[in-house]
């Protein structure tokens, strides 16, 4: 399974997010694999990369193209999803990258609907693009801090939430994927 941290701001509490996503998964017994914007080739932000993808893409593309499963962690920057999340989904092999793919979403913001309206809009994406989209989504507003360990900050219920989304996730994946 695939956890892909949708910025790539430095210092992200979008990254952080994800990596507490990657610790449930893994005490479920999941071994996934983090996937950071962060680390995309500059390369792949030339002109001539939308005909002729650059060698360096190739390892992210091999990751999306063997994934049994990918968890989007967004976050909302103006009223949508940040413009290198829709360039990376663009720079993916059409239509076969997320063809029948599993996608669940995590939305992160400042405000009080916690990327809402990210979530929508890539929702409608990765259905175009031919994937599953998860039915079950967190919104997690005013931020979503986490402490030291991970956990989020403040209501429980929240943290249940969390972590019954991606226990979902993973047995939605597997009903498809098994």
């Amino acid at each position: 399974m695939v956890i892909l941290s949708g910025t790539n701001r430095s210092g992200s509490l979008t990254r952080r997010v994800a990596k507490a996503a990657e610790a449930k998964l893994v005490e479920l017994g999941v071994k996934p694999i983090f996937l950071d914007l962060q680390e995309l080739p500059p390369e792949i932000f030339t002109p001539g990369a939308y005909l002729e993808k650059p060698a360096s893409f190739a390892p992210f593309q091999r990751i999306i193209f063997e994934a049994d499963g990918l968890l989007i962690v967004t976050p909302e920057y103006n009223g949508s999803f940040p413009g290198v999340l829709k360039y990376f989904i663009d720079m993916l092999k059409f239509p076969e990258s997320l063809k029948g793919l599993p996608v669940g979403f995590v939305g992160v913001a400042a405000g009080h609907f916690g990327a809402l309206r990210a979530v929508e809009q890539l929702t409608a994406i990765v259905q175009y693009r031919g994937a599953h989209a998860f039915g079950q989504r967190i919104f997690l507003h005013d931020g979503g801090s986490l402490n030291p360990n991970g956990k989020l900050l403040g209501n429980h219920e929240y943290q249940l939430r969390f972590e019954a989304l991606i226990e979902g996730f993973v047995k939605f994946v597997r009903s498809i994927r098994d």
